[in-house]
């Protein structure tokens, strides 16, 4: 089975052109090495991606016969992306929320005193 074929049956991507995209732009590797949407593959192979700023790693199980629901992913791979992986991200998207857009004016009243606050904490 094509890699962009799997990859869009056990859901990671939507549908079959962004998983191809994905291919085609380098963020899908086949046993440590950059796959092409056409390369086959077999159970047992390692697959490493890269989607939402996160490096998921797995292992091909099995191959399914079509696109499968979310339920029978888990029969078809395995996932063995690290923990501190997702724990990053979240440590990004609170770091997102802590820092102002530039262009968003000057702090509010409220920003202020929450910044002294701070300030006055660490003294």
């Amino acid at each position: 089975m094509r890699i962009d074929k799997y990859l869009w049956c056990v859901r990671y991507y939507k549908t079959r052109n962004i998983a191809t995209k994905a291919c085609k732009k380098g963020q899908v590797k086949l046993n440590g090495a950059v796959a092409k949407p056409s390369r086959e593959i077999y159970p047992t192979d390692k697959i490493e991606l890269r989607k939402n700023q996160i490096t998921h790693q797995l292992t091909v199980n099995d191959l399914p016969p079509n696109r499968v629901g979310a339920k029978l992913v888990d029969i078809y791979r395995t996932d063995t992306t690290p923990k501190e992986a997702f724990e990053a991200q979240e440590l990004l998207k609170y770091s997102k929320d802590y820092y102002r857009k530039k262009g968003t004016g000057r702090p509010t009243k409220k920003d202020r005193r929450d910044i002294e606050g701070f300030h006055e904490e660490e003294e």
